[in-house]
């Protein structure tokens, strides 16, 4: 504790308190930033060297720092001391030898060493970290402030960093200790391999294996997203791999009580190959209606839909209802019951109405690590017609579908290429299909094929295929765009023949047939895909996105809404977002197209079509800097790139090409450099 009870933090939210009393602080972000920088500069400062790094060329620099200077000594300065120092020679500092500053503290450990400091030591300057130095403070045109602030930030993180990591080579393997350190390293710098390298040794020491594995999927993800190169964690855990020890035996259904005969299997398997093609299974168990009210049923309708529903997806095996509901009726809880079923997954919840709102908790578990993969809470407003629970049902379907094929999505690529099967192979290819490049797109093109030549009845197969060849055609991946469009259509048929009821299967015919440019049978077939699944995302978004140029751009927005409140972490979110923008342009409201543009730029795997589409928005609301920046991004992706390119991709009608082309020689998009 300081002798005057003040504490300065900086490591985190700047702020000062008196005892356990704040104090508050001026709203300026300038005074805060002036003492930050006082509180770390080791000897005093020149008035003409605050002003520069403070102010961009304003019309009073030394009487706005006078103002500044008379808020710090408000929260500072006590009747009997000051702790702002002015000299005569202009110099300011301030004398803080009587309080607590969080850096200052962390400073007089870390001069000491870590490693001879004790663990005490160590837990006591990782506890003075709240988060990053002046955390959520910039001055706006100051590139001084800027590299300073970005060095000091740079310099407490890896001290605190080197910190932790210390602490994790201390702790005892296994505890909690060990695990809670490594969080906190990884909050810290969520891109140290170092720090995910440790987090593998440690929990395959403990022999959880399947965390690790699931650790390394997400990571993966995240430093694919990006951008960074995530080979070499990859190689360490395949190496860790190698050299641990047999790992603990994994109970399977076979150690659990049997279900009466009449229960269906759970688990359908077609040998093809000698591998076979397993669909993935999930149980919906019936949810609990938790109202202090009489049970209406509603918690029952509840689950009816999300079977009925999921089912119709025709991508999961879902447990019958009856199977279910004869679980609940023995008293057999949701983790039991995955385990009985045999089922790779296993959904429930409850449901609470009060006051005429209702309230729905749901739960999606991974059954064999009693991991939980989703959950989420959804309420609304009960009317007479029930409208919010469709709404509901519609939201936890599309999740658990998303969820589902993400979790399966990660554990296929952490396989050897060689042992997948058919189910594994297709989602392996479709993480590599939704990178939009034309290295990941040539790979998920084989992947798929590899599914078919495993299970020639897979319609999803089909359809991810299909997906490949209209990348290809779509963002001019190869020079044989003509043929591409064939193949994308050829693969759509045999996705329909497989399983006319998927509506994956019309969802990539419907794409197919508009790269065709026959849009009245790519209408027919993208609808079909939502009669077949209401929930089915990605069919709402493509109708959106073939509406948002020649058919109705109202429908256009309303489908491409829903598309993402179904599923809001989809790949495709650039896409919907762009699909919105054109039907705005379409509709004459340019500013809001800007606006949607320039958000579908910010998404993961943005082409450059979609960058065009900002461009281009941008040009027609006359923001001409903007789009023009843009443009330097897609000549430095794509060389050569013009409006003909971006114009050849899509279909829009004769006046709408004419308002793009006017646009598009405003800003250098006319023709290739």
């Amino acid at each position: 504790m300081s002798l005057s009870g003040l504490q300065i933090r900086v490591l985190g939210s700047v702020s000062i308190s008196r005892g356990s009393a704040s104090v508050p602080l001026p709203r300026s972000r300038k005074v805060r930033a002036l003492l930050g920088f006082l509180s770390l500069s080791p000897s005093a400062v020149s008035r003409s060297r605050l002003c520069g790094l403070l102010w961009d060329v304003p019309n009073d620099p030394r009487g706005e720092l006078r103002w500044c200077l008379s808020k710090l000594r408000g929260v500072l300065d006590d009747a009997d001391r000051r702790r702002v120092i002015t000299s005569e020679g202009n110099l300011i500092a301030l004398d803080l030898s009587d309080c607590v500053v969080d850096a200052h503290e962390v400073d007089r450990i870390a001069k000491a060493g870590l490693e001879g400091a004790t663990s005490d030591r160590l837990d006591e300057l990782c506890a003075w970290f709240k988060g990053e130095l002046l955390e959520g403070l910039h001055i706006d045109g100051n590139p001084e402030f800027d590299g300073w602030v970005t060095a000091q930030r740079h310099r407490f993180r890896a001290l605190h960093v080197a910190a932790l990591g210390e602490l994790v080579a201390r702790s005892p393997a296994g505890s909690d200790e060990i695990f809670r350190r490594l969080d906190s390293w990884l909050q810290a710098s969520p891109f140290d391999q170092r720090a995910h390298q440790a987090m593998l040794e440690a929990l395959t020491r403990c022999g959880r294996i399947r965390d690790a594995e699931h650790h390394v999927a997400a990571t993966i993800r995240s430093f694919e997203q990006e951008g960074l190169d995530w080979t070499p964690l990859r190689d360490a855990w395949q190496a860790l791999r190698r050299v641990t020890a047999k790992a603990p035996p994994i109970i399977t259904s076979a150690a659990a009580p049997a279900i009466s005969p009449s229960a269906p299997a759970a688990q359908p398997r077609t040998l093809i190959e000698g591998r076979s093609r397993r669909r993935v299974s999930v149980a919906v168990m019936p949810f609990a209606d938790s109202s202090a009210a009489p049970p209406a049923r509603v918690a029952d309708g509840l689950t009816e839909d999300v079977i009925t529903r999921l089912a119709k997806l025709r991508v999961l095996f879902v447990i019958a209802r009856g199977t279910v509901y004869a679980l609940r009726e023995r008293g057999i809880d949701a983790q039991e019951a995955g385990r009985i079923l045999n089922v790779q997954y296993v959904a429930s919840g409850s449901v609470r109405r009060h006051d005429g709102r209702i309230s729905v908790l749901v739960e999606l578990v991974e059954t064999e690590g009693a991991r939980i993969v989703w959950t989420d809470e959804l309420a609304g407003v009960v009317d007479e017609t029930f409208s919010v629970l469709d709404a509901i049902v519609d939201r936890i379907v599309a999740a658990i579908a998303e969820e589902i094929e993400t979790a399966e999505c990660n554990r296929a690529i952490m396989k050897p290429p060689s042992s997948l099967d058919a189910w594994e192979a297709y989602h392996r290819g479709l993480w590599h299909m939704y990178r939009f490049n034309g290295t990941d797109n040539r790979e998920a093109e084989r992947l798929f094929q590899d599914a078919i030549r495993l299970d020639p009845t897979f319609a999803r197969a089909y359809a991810g295929l299909s997906f490949t060849h209209f990348q290809n055609a779509f963002l001019d991946l190869t020079p044989d765009r003509a043929r591409q469009i064939e193949l994308a259509f050829e693969s759509a048929g045999r996705s329909v023949g497989a399983d006319d009821r998927d509506p994956a299967a019309h969802w990539a015919l419907g794409r197919a047939l508009w790269l065709r440019g026959v849009e009245s049978e790519s209408f027919t077939e993208l609808e079909r895909s939502i009669e077949l699944s209401p929930n089915f995302a990605l069919g709402h978004y493509t109708l959106g996105f073939v509406h948002s140029q020649k058919g109705d751009p109202r429908t256009a927005i309303a489908a491409t809404n829903h598309s993402r409140e179904l599923s809001p972490f989809d790949p495709l979110q650039f896409a919907m977002l762009a699909s919105r923008a054109l039907a705005h342009i379409r509709l004459g409201e340019l500013e809001e197209a800007a606006d949607w543009a320039v958000k579908a730029t910010g998404r993961p795997n943005a082409h450059a079509h979609i960058l065009a589409i900002a461009a281009e928005s941008l040009a027609l609301t006359n923001r001409l800097d903007e789009a023009r920046a843009f443009i330097a991004r897609i000549r430095e992706r794509t060389p050569g790139y013009d409006v003909e390119h971006f114009l050849r991709a899509f279909r829009f009608d004769a006046d709408t090409q004419r308002l793009f082309r006017s646009s598009a020689r405003q800003i250098g998009l006319g023709e290739g450099p």
